[in-house]
């Protein structure tokens, strides 16, 4: 035996065909669990934060299906940041539109269409799942990548 294979830091990921085809099956279903999640905040318990943290979860999956690196080359850095991007400024849209027509923040009656309330509730929803989702993936890349060994410094 060589030294080499003695230095070889071991990876956690190990490839298994079951756990990938499991991933690939299941997640249609857990995507659209999370949507309907969001979707039922605006009637029922449930909304957007627990909607998001669903969504945000098969990131996670196909990170342990496929490995992390492979994950994160697919996904890129800059669906996070775009998913928290677009939930922000659709939150501030839905919530400035009724100041601009007259209204209160987030006073849905301003927009003047039938059922208001509701579907500004369910966009509310929606957008904050985006912010979720967005922060449960970066953060999970973020954890991924670990912290480099300095020798016991910290940075």
């Amino acid at each position: 035996m060589s030294d080499s294979t003695d230095e070889r830091t071991p990876t956690p990921y190990v490839e298994s065909p079951i756990i990938m085809a499991t991933v690939r099956i299941i997640t249609p279903f857990v995507f659209t669990f999370g949507l309907f999640v969001m979707f039922h905040g605006a009637d029922s318990s449930g909304g957007g934060f627990q909607g998001g943290v669903i969504v945000g979860t098969i990131v996670l999956m196909l990170g342990m299906a496929f490995g992390i690196e492979t994950t994160r080359n697919w996904v890129g850095p800059k669906l996070p940041v775009g998913l928290v991007g677009s939930g922000v400024l659709a939150f501030i849209l839905i919530g400035t539109g009724p100041v601009l027509l007259g209204g209160s923040f987030l006073e849905y009656h301003a927009y003047e269409i039938h059922h208001a309330s509701k579907y500004g509730i369910e966009l509310v929803e929606l957008a904050i799942g985006l912010i979720v989702s967005g922060i449960v993936t970066g953060l999970f890349f973020v954890i991924a990548s670990g912290m480099e060994d300095n020798g016991g410094e910290t940075a």
